[in-house]
């Protein structure tokens, strides 16, 4: 178990699970302070390795990722490592790829879509999840892990 973020790190949000989560724009300086142990890239070309563990969830900027599964996947194993550790989800603005990968961590969380959408854009970004489709996948991480519709 790491030491985890301190509430007071830029853009961390905490859900209601407890678990901490950064979500940053890779075109944005690094935050002062802690780093993460662990990073969830969501852009459309593998970005540079960071000194810390990453993954990578091939998404183009407006529109969903490459294999929804797959992300699923990524993005729960994200989702279960916040419990223990510095976890942090990153595009390149920061606002809609990682406002709808945040959205699906609240999925986990039992959050219904709606409510997800609204908690992150009232506890992230009021822009966060910019696009209808990208609803549309918060939909789908909801139906695949059994949270239903709203």
């Amino acid at each position: 178990m790491t030491e985890p973020w301190d509430t007071a790190t830029p853009q961390v949000i905490t859900l209601p699970s407890g678990r901490r989560i950064r979500g940053r724009g890779l075109r944005h300086d690094l935050p002062e302070g802690q780093t993460p142990t662990l990073a969830v890239h969501l852009t459309d070309h593998r970005p540079p390795a960071p000194p810390w563990e990453s993954l990578w969830i091939p998404w183009r900027d407006f529109w969903l990722p490459t294999d929804p599964v797959e992300a699923m996947r990524t993005l729960r194993t994200a989702y279960d490592r916040a419990a223990d550790e510095r976890v942090e989800v990153c595009c390149g603005g920061g606002v809609g790829r990682t406002g709808t990968a945040l959205s699906a961590l609240c999925v986990f969380e039992g959050m219904q879509p709606r409510e997800a959408v609204t908690w992150v854009r009232r506890n992230y970004h009021s822009r966060a999840v910019e696009v209808p489709w990208q609803r549309r996948f918060v939909r789908r991480v909801a139906d695949a892990t059994g949270s239903g519709r709203s």
